[in-house]
């Protein structure tokens, strides 16, 4: 096809030999034949009349020639290219460019006005959206309805919305208008002032086919065609219209602009991505709030599951948070290390002060600190008890990432220079000195003998059911050696911090490797792993607090359902505004992202609210003393699990809104 002015000899429309079945007796259903064998041609111009009884097959006929269904057999040729080669997009094409629908229904959509109405042929071919609403209203103003352009169609009367229709037909150029019935539903007085409205376009240039029962209706069109049991019976024809004015209505003045070439493979681009996408989300909004409990309920469904996914993870990590906290005190990068007998059988092996010196060598050890420790008899005034005395470095705070809460701790000086200094435990800082708040400077007598109070350490609890670290007190190790435990020649055991806790296993093996090597190949002591034990429990931590966010997304799941379902009705609901879009030139691309438009902007309100939603609830749990920590990653993660959820469950509403059959689905309810 070429664009330009079209050759008054050629056909706009041959028909040859179209013949349209329904039904399929391979399935059980009886093969009918709605058109036996048409044969029409139809040129730029002229005013056409197919008239017919119910059932003779002329609204059959509209929708082959108008490109909403295609034939079961023959030719359609549209200015000399062949219909049947003409892919979805260049169909949609033909309909949004070539021809404009009037249906005796109307098919206005309900919840539209009359200009936006009148504005969807232009959505569909990408004009700008100022440039489309000025048209519209310029062609309503020019049907006289210019006072009614915010209206919607059960504000207006059959009169009035077939104008609208006629209106939209216009939109694009209209160079074709197929008129079904176009005066069935309408008193007289409106079917006249329709009548008249088709004349004068046909007079301004438009091909008008006009498709009615009404034999007076067909009269006064310049050629009737009669159509009976599909087949053409008669034909008012003497030769075509030739001519005419290039002026028309739909601009009301200058010329009337050409039909160009019809696109084809994949190339009938229209409405620019991000434009449609808006205008996608304006459609659905408006939707949502007409339907407000049905939308109502369907972002409950998503909200519940966007803060139960918030909420839990939050929770889950605050458990897990905590647990490392308070076993972070143990230190999370912690090995302890002591003699023992051989398995080979012998004596005990002997931990050196060699041996420890060697260890801090290692590049994946940190910290080591002996320790030597046992209850002993522990006095202050008339108060005794049998404490747990732990002597170390002054290593210990920072292996243990444990802080004094009164006074200090001792140095390593004062180690060397064995100090008789004490830090009291809290719980032991209670038992001696019960009313006094700041004990620092007091006398202990531990074992027979005295120590000066320096500092106390803030409250920690026990390690995993051993002795209460609050209940002990802590002396310098060199000090230890020398004025309690005397007969001790070497630690109880050693705590060996690891630079980090991905190198513990790590160290543990360079432990084991140099003391072999130390002892002569003799493993004559034992290394524990704690760091593995606190690590494999926040693990598990965070395995339950992955799986109380997989138990939340469930919800997700069940909010997703619960969009495809609406959207499913939705689609059943709008199935006739499907079909109008459709016939103004939407392609299937365009129906598939308008539905899921909306089923997106559904799971983003619900996504947007469970936010919120979400964070007043952690807020209330934090003031309850709940330990949340909030990840922005979970956050996004839900929300966009939200998002993501309604592009899955809307897709198949949406694919099977696109697939519809646009006759089928302008004679749905």
């Amino acid at each position: 096809m070429v664009s330009g002015p079209v050759d008054a000899n050629q056909p706009l429309i041959a028909l040859r030999g179209i013949r349209k079945h329904y039904g399929d007796p391979a399935s059980g259903q009886p093969l009918v034949t709605v058109l036996h064998g048409i044969d029409l041609d139809i040129y730029a111009g002229e005013f056409v009349a197919v008239v017919g009884s119910s059932g003779s097959g002329k609204s059959t006929l509209m929708n082959i020639l108008g490109c909403l269904d295609r034939p079961s057999d023959g030719s359609y040729h549209f200015q000399g290219q062949d219909v049947a080669q003409f892919d979805s997009d260049a169909l949609a094409w033909l309909r949004r460019e070539a021809f404009g629908f009037v249906f005796q229904g109307y098919h206005l959509i309900a919840s539209e006005s009359a200009s936006e109405n009148v504005e969807m042929p232009a959505i569909y071919s990408g004009l700008p959206k100022e440039e489309r609403v000025q048209r519209a209203q310029g062609l309503l103003q020019r049907l006289g309805l210019g006072e009614r352009l915010g209206n919607r169609p059960n504000q207006l009367s059959g009169g009035q919305q077939q104008r609208v229709s006629i209106a939209r037909a216009l939109m694009n150029g209209g160079h074709i208008i197929l008129a079904d019935e176009p005066t069935g539903a309408l008193d007289s007085h409106s079917g006249a002032e329709v009548m008249a409205l088709l004349r004068e376009l046909a007079a301004a240039g438009h091909t008008i086919i006009l498709i009615t029962h009404d034999r007076d209706v067909a009269a006064q069109a310049q050629r009737v065609i009669e159509i009976s049991d599909g087949r053409v019976v008669g034909d008012s024809a003497s030769q075509p219209a030739t001519a005419a004015t290039t002026a028309t209505i739909a601009q009301g003045e200058g010329t009337r602009m050409e039909l160009a070439p019809v696109p084809q493979g994949g190339s009938a681009s229209a409405a620019p991505l991000v434009a449609e996408l808006l205008e996608a989300a304006r459609s659905a909004w408006r939707g949502m709030r007409l339907n407000r409990v049905r939308t109502s309920l369907t972002l409950l469904g998503i909200v519940i599951g966007v803060v139960s996914v918030i909420v839990m993870l939050a929770i889950g990590e605050g458990a897990r948070r905590k647990v490392v906290e308070q076993m972070g005190t143990m230190g999370t990068a912690i090995l302890y290390m002591g003699s023992k007998p051989p398995a080979t059988g012998g004596p005990a092996g002997q931990i050196t002060e060699e041996d420890l010196d060697a260890l801090r060598e290692l590049p994946e050890i940190r910290r080591v600190m002996p320790v030597i420790g046992d209850p002993i008899t522990v006095r202050y005034g008339n108060a005794d008890k049998q404490v747990y005395v732990f002597a170390a470095s002054e290593e210990m705070p920072l292996v243990h990432h444990w802080k004094p809460k009164l006074g200090r701790y001792y140095t390593d000086t004062e180690d060397r220079d064995l100090a008789p200094l004490v830090v009291l435990g809290h719980k032991a800082h209670k038992h001696f000195f019960p009313d006094t708040p700041n004990p620092l400077g007091r006398q202990l007598i531990i074992g027979t003998s005295a120590f000066e109070v320096i500092g106390v350490m803030s409250e920690r609890g026990a390690d995993s059911g051993a002795q209460d670290y609050d209940d002990m007190v802590f002396i310098p190790y060199q000090s230890g050696r020398a004025r309690v435990y005397q007969a001790q020649t070497q630690p109880d055991y050693v705590v060996v911090e690891a630079m980090s806790s991905e190198v513990v296993n790590e160290a543990e093996t360079a432990i084991h490797r140099v003391l072999l090597a130390r002892h002569g190949g003799r493993e004559d002591f034992g290394i524990g792993n704690a760091a593995a034990r606190i690590q494999a429990e926040a693990a598990t931590r965070q395995s339950m607090a992955v799986m109380l966010g997989l138990i939340a997304a469930v919800s997700l799941v069940v909010g997703g359902i619960g969009v495809m379902n609406v959207m499913l009705m939705t689609v059943r609901e709008r199935t006739r505004e499907i079909g109008i879009r459709m016939a103004v030139g939407a392609r299937q691309s365009d129906i598939l992202r308008q539905f899921l438009t909306e089923a997106s902007l559904v799971t983003l309100s619900g996504g947007t609210v469970g936010l919120v939603v979400g964070a007043l609830v952690g807020a209330v749990l934090v003031l309850a003393g709940v330990p949340v920590v909030f990840s922005i990653r979970a956050m996004a993660g839900a929300f966009a699990c939200a998002v993501v959820t309604g592009l899955v469950f809307g897709y198949m509403p949406a694919k099977t809104a696109a697939r519809l059959d646009p006759v089928r689905a302008l004679a749905g309810e």
